[in-house]
């Protein structure tokens, strides 16, 4: 990953800052810093992970597939978790 000094705020992009942002406060009149928002979604990205690999051996491989696959985490069926970005 490179380090970048300014992050380039398209359409897309916003209107999913704009919904984490609802999700991450604490009523409707709170407004979170961008920065709290990113790092909410950062931590929640390595949890998940986490989890999914704590989950294996324990829960069987389809029910993890089904709850966990999303456009981010990428589940092959009894294989490995890998990003689908890029």
């Amino acid at each position: 990953m490179t380090k970048r000094t300014s992050l380039k705020l398209t359409d897309e992009r916003q209107r999913k800052l704009e919904q984490a942002s609802a999700i991450v406060a604490v009523d409707e009149y709170d407004d979170p810093p961008m920065s709290v928002v990113i790092d909410a979604a950062l931590t929640h990205l390595l949890e998940s992970e986490q989890n999914i690999q704590d989950a294996r051996g324990k829960v069987d491989p389809e029910t993890i597939q089904a709850i966990a696959n999303t456009s981010v985490l990428g589940l092959r069926y009894r294989t490995s978790v890998e990003s689908r970005w890029r």
